[in-house]
């Protein structure tokens, strides 16, 4: 496995192979990080995961400082798991200039869920995406379901600028409680791990509802919303929405979108000083 830090090594390295598959990340990789690139293994001949902890996606109260950087253990988890390039640029490689052109993704899909309590998070996000497809030129690139609104974002970035990248998304990886794994699960104190479940129960539990015929959503996004507050949790959001926009489905068309499995129950709060998000297709 070669460690790439700079963009020309990157591109001179990556001249010989015509189809580079893409596992972005931050580092502080977790099996779901892993899976991603176990899954992006065979989609490619060559298989790029970029470490790189973007400052762009951070608003300024948030942990981009503390974030946690384990480059060594990435590095070792990495080659086990078969990947063949880490491009691990520095700030001043993947930006030399301040980065002033930005991709700034359409209200609609990022003034809700996670931009509506994170202003300017896809920006980042987007802006740093386009950037690494720019530097690694990928034709397939994977990114986690577990960030369902990004995966999202970024398919439709990817179509509206015609990019000749196949996005795949792959599936969350829990804990054997159920719990989402996320770089902050780290975060948590030893009684806020096994707290930190409550969030996966709590969309389990709305599933439950939907499926036994609960039609008025809105009493059950409160209703989960509480029974979180009532733990301790600050929620920001559990609620319900359509897969294909993530708009909230109307009572009418609930039955049939519940039967054609074009549903997904949405989580983000706090616990302690922890943010976890989840999510539940049904």
């Amino acid at each position: 496995m070669k460690i790439i830090t700079t963009l020309a090594h990157l591109r001179s390295y990556l001249t010989t192979f015509d189809r580079p598959a893409l596992v972005p990340t931050m580092g502080n990789l977790h099996d779901g990080h892993l899976s991603l690139v176990r899954r992006a293994k065979p989609l490619g001949d060559v298989l790029v995961t970029s470490i790189f902890v973007n400052r762009l996606q951070f608003l300024p109260h948030e942990d981009f400082d503390t974030y946690p950087r384990t480059f060594d253990a990435d590095c070792a988890a990495l080659q086990a798991a078969g990947c063949d390039v880490v491009f691990a640029p520095t700030e001043a490689e993947l930006y030399p200039q301040p980065q002033s052109f930005k991709i700034n993704p359409p209200a609609e899909l990022t003034d809700l869920l996670e931009g509506h309590f994170r202003p300017g998070f896809f920006t980042g996000v987007c802006t740093v995406v386009m950037k690494l497809f720019a530097c690694v030129q990928p034709r397939v690139a994977v990114f986690g379901q577990k960030d369902y609104q990004q995966l999202m974002v970024i398919r439709q970035m990817v179509q509206q600028f015609a990019l000749p990248i196949d996005i795949i998304g792959g599936p969350t990886r829990r804990a054997a409680d159920g719990l989402a794994l996320s770089s902050r699960n780290n975060y948590l104190s030893a009684a806020e791990r096994v707290e930190a479940v409550q969030l996966s129960q709590a969309l389990q539990t709305m599933a439950g509802a939907l499926k036994a015929g609960a039609v008025d959503v809105a009493a059950l996004e409160q209703q989960a919303m509480a029974a979180l507050s009532a733990r301790g949790w600050q929620p920001d959001y559990l609620t319900l929405r359509r897969r294909a926009d993530l708009q909230s489905p109307a009572t009418v068309e609930l039955a049939t979108l519940l039967a054609q499995a074009d549903l997904v129950l949405l989580g983000a709060a706090k616990l302690g000083q922890t943010r976890l998000i989840d999510n539940l297709e049904v």
